[in-house]
């Protein structure tokens, strides 16, 4: 009878140490168009294996849009959300979001599991608690969830790369790749209570990656040479740099010591609020850090 109660207590011990462990992460919800660019693969990388941070579902995001577009973009990224946690040896939540941009009149939420995890994982945060939420594309699962579910836009903290800021002239433009890919998303979020820190493309625009660097640094790695042949079989592929824009929004999360982060007032036009806009950062450390991460990753 002791040797069991001694069993029991050493597994409730464990058990209570994991659950300690668990909860010492950040928690995330990461929303992505994985499919449509290259740079959507790198940036995921290095947040799934951060050691610090619980994704807690990965959504795939409509580039439906896009001139490049392909028949069934969001499954696309679904598709490859997938391969990317196969490789990784990895095991998140994966969640299909809307399949097109928002409906332009009546009900204009795109009802889908991802927009549905959003409102699940914003009402159960604690009072005063917020769910973070990174997203690399068209804005159109968050704010799908807020349109179907208003009360949760106080409870989500979003994190997202889009626009054109003029820092000195204070203009602000919506004419950019993920602005285009729904706009009405971006405006409904805009006149919400939802707290936005944005990257603009204009500064995210310093995150690039050499080709031949990126081979040396990557290649004979199994995590590398599938992002290297992400690279290779793209439309464009042939390019011999490239812009790896969202890996700058997911280090801003990451690392918030190599932003540099300025508070903004939107005009009337745009919400007439505050929104956090990113200024510069460190696209060397950024750049450095990746190429070590992927090298050093190991699957669990």
């Amino acid at each position: 009878m002791k040797k069991i109660t001694a069993r029991l207590l050493l597994i409730c011990g464990i058990v209570c140490a994991q659950c300690l462990l668990g909860q010492g992460k950040t928690k995330v919800l990461v929303d992505a168009d994985t499919a449509n660019e290259v740079d959507d693969l790198f940036a995921l990388s290095i947040i799934l294996m951060n050691s610090d941070v619980e994704v807690t579902a990965l959504n795939a995001a409509q580039w439906q849009t896009a001139h490049w577009t392909t028949p069934k973009s969001m499954e696309d990224s679904h598709r490859l959300n997938q391969m990317l946690l196969g490789i990784m040896g990895l095991d998140i939540p994966l969640k299909r979001g809307g399949a097109a941009r928002m409906y332009d009149w009546g009900d204009r939420a795109q009802h889908s599991a991802a927009a549905y995890e959003i409102i699940n994982q914003a009402k159960a945060q604690k009072e005063g608690g917020k769910l973070n939420v990174i997203a690399l594309g068209a804005l159109t699962n968050v704010a799908s969830a807020v349109f179907i579910d208003p009360s949760i836009a106080e409870h989500i903290k979003l994190y997202w790369l889009g626009t054109t800021y003029d820092f000195e002239k204070g203009i602000l433009r919506k004419d950019d790749f993920n602005c285009a890919m729904d706009q009405y998303a971006l405006n409904h979020l805009l006149f919400s209570a939802v707290e936005m820190h944005i990257i603009p493309v204009s500064v995210a625009s310093k995150m690039t990656f050499d080709y031949d660097e990126s081979r040396s640094k990557m290649e004979n790695h199994f995590l590398g040479d599938f992002l290297l042949k992400i690279w290779d079989d793209h439309i464009d592929g042939g390019r011999t740099s490239r812009t790896i824009w969202d890996l700058s929004i997911i280090n801003a999360f990451l690392h918030p010591e190599w932003m540099e982060e300025v508070e903004i007032k939107t005009s009337k036009d745009n919400g007439n609020r505050t929104v956090y806009y990113y200024k510069d950062f460190k696209a060397d450390t950024m750049r450095a850090d990746f190429f070590a991460k992927i090298r050093g990753y190991e699957r669990p």
